[in-house]
Parts: structure tokens; C-alpha cells; sequence
């Protein structure tokens, strides 16, 4: 029987131990694009939160699926799950809806025809976004703007040189910046979801850089980095999480070297300043403007 696992549901919701991971946000997982149509017995998903991310999971699944094959979604209430059922609905299909532990469960048995697939697939498909000038695609970080917090960074930040990284890379707006200096000699982008990861060998063409799908938490610390930039995440499954950009910071000091510089902004309210304090020789707050703070790490 072969079973697709779409995200990392609650343990409420016992997913089956042996399934094809297929989310974008688990590095070496088997994209659910490239799933062949009809090939899916079931199909079991943790549904994002976006709209338009949530649709295309949903359509993709759906046409992955058997005639009779079964797909069960899963959303936190006031992540999307309230809207589940309906939206299932205009995809012309049955749908079972059940509540436990705030989230809402939907069980599909796919029928022959479907409705509105693949509209919905392209809907939240890579494309070249209009004003913006690069490629992204929902689902991304700030997939449709430029962040306003690495907006600031790249406006704070002097000059880079050396080898680097920039970490939680998203689509590349930020890595474009930093390698418009002519001292920088390499540049590794590293990122979770591998549509930035894809978005960014899109947008970022220059010889220097590097591509990484990886969690930044966890990649090998060489120690070897002269800086690295980030604007880290601090939201976990639609929940805020300061844990995130606290491990990001004790990630950033062990790839550099000593005398390196790390270059972080972040939303103002979160608790960076013990973690970097702890983690550097030297910190300073090179900004802070419109909610955001920038800081400067020198290990």
C-alpha cells in the first residue's frame, strides 16, 4: 500500500509509520509534484495555514490519489482547519469532518472526477512574481514581497568579505545584496523549504553562491565562515516559537570562525540579546527601526 505524508501531524492523529514523506519543509522528502497521477492508495496531511499553499497541497494529493483512495487532512481550527471542509468540497468531492484536541480532521475517499484541481495547482505553483522581479512561489517566507526586516538588515549591514552564509535564505532577496559585494567570495543559501531553495537557484545566478536544502539548526558547524546574514523564523507550524532564531544564533557561532561576524535582524519583541551575549565576544544593536532590531555579533 502506498501511503503519502504530507508534514508532521500531532501524534493525536497517528500517522502510519511507514509513508512516503512528501512536505516541502523536510529536506530529503520526495516532492508531492512529482507523484504520479493515480498512484496513491492514501494520502495523510498536515494542511498549512495559507490559502493558497493549503489548495495546491490539497489539489496535488487528490490527483495522486486512486479512484477510492483515501486522503485524511488535518489543521489546527484557527490554521485553516475551520475552512477545510469547504474547501474540499469545491474540489467535488465527500468529505467526513470531525473535531478533537483544537484541530479539525477531514476524510476524503477521491472519486473518478474532480473539480478545480488544476486551477488550484496552479494557483500556488512557482511563477515570476509581478513588482518584485524574482521568482517565488506561497508557501515561502514573504513569497510575494520584500520582508521588511531584510530590507533593513541589507540596508544596515556594511560591505561583506569573505566566504559566508546566509541562513533561512528564502527566495534569494537578501543573498542578492550581500553579493553585490565584490569581497565576498562565496555565499552558501540555506533553507528548509525547498521551494526557497529552488526559487533562490532561480533569482541568485552568480557563480559564488551555493544551494542548500537543510535545516540550519542542525548542519555541521565547521567554524570556518567570516560572517553570516539572517532573519531567522520565529514560528513554528503557525505558532510563535523564539527557540527558532535562539538556535539559529548558536548555530551562526559555531560556522564561524573567531573574528567572524554575524549580521541578524529580528522582530523586536523577541528575546535574542542573552542568546548572542552568551554565544559572541562582542554585540551591538547597529538598528532599530519600525519594529525590527539589527544586530552586530562579532565572535
Amino acid at each position: 500500500m502506498t501511503t503519502l505524508l504530507y508534514g508532521r501531524p500531532p501524534a493525536v492523529f497517528d500517522p502510519p509509520g511507514e509513508a512516503t514523506q512528501v512536505s516541502p519543509l523536510i529536506p530529503g522528502s520526495t516532492p508531492l509534484e512529482d507523484v504520479a497521477e493515480g498512484s496513491a492508495d492514501a494520502v495523510m496531511i498536515y494542511a498549512p495555514p495559507g490559502v493558497l499553499e493549503r489548495r495546491h497541497a490539497l489539489a496535488l494529493a487528490l490527483k495522486a490519489l486512486k479512484p477510492g483512495g483515501r486522503l485524511d487532512v488535518m489543521a489546527a481550527k484557527d490554521k485553516g482547519g475551520s475552512r477545510l471542509k469547504k474547501e474540499l468540497e469545491g474540489f467535488g468531492v465527500e468529505v467526513g469532518e470531525s473535531a478533537k484536541a483544537h484541530h479539525r480532521r477531514c476524510v476524503v475517499i477521491r472519486p473518478e472526477t474532480l473539480t478545480g484541481i488544476d486551477e488550484a495547482i496552479a494557483a500556488g505553483a512557482p511563477r515570476l512574481v509581478e513588482g518584485l522581479d524574482a521568482w517565488s512561489q506561497p508557501g515561502i517566507f514573504a513569497w510575494d514581497r520584500i520582508d521588511a526586516g531584510s530590507l533593513l538588515l541589507a540596508q544596515t549591514a556594511p560591505g561583506l568579505k569573505g566566504a559566508g552564509a546566509d541562513l533561512g535564505c528564502g527566495y534569494g532577496a537578501l543573498a542578492t545584496v550581500v553579493l553585490g559585494s565584490p569581497a565576498v567570495t562565496s555565499l552558501r543559501l540555506i533553507d528548509l523549504d525547498r521551494r526557497a531553495i529552488a526559487a533562490a537557484r532561480k533569482n541568485v545566478t552568480d557563480p559564488r553562491a551555493t544551494f542548500e536544502w537543510a535545516d540550519a539548526r542542525t548542519i555541521e558547524t565547521a567554524g570556518d565562515l567570516d560572517f553570516i546574514v539572517t532573519n531567522p523564523p520565529f514560528h513554528d507550524g503557525g505558532a510563535e516559537d523564539k527557540r527558532l532564531g535562539q538556535a539559529f544564533i548558536r548555530q551562526a557561532a559555531g560556522m564561524l570562525g573567531k573574528g567572524g561576524v554575524l549580521w541578524l535582524v529580528a522582530n523586536r519583541h523577541l528575546p535574542y540579546e542573552a542568546e548572542l551575549n552568551a554565544a559572541f565576544k562582542r554585540v551591538r544593536m547597529a538598528a532599530d527601526v519600525g519594529g525590527y532590531k539589527v544586530f552586530e555579533a562579532v565572535k
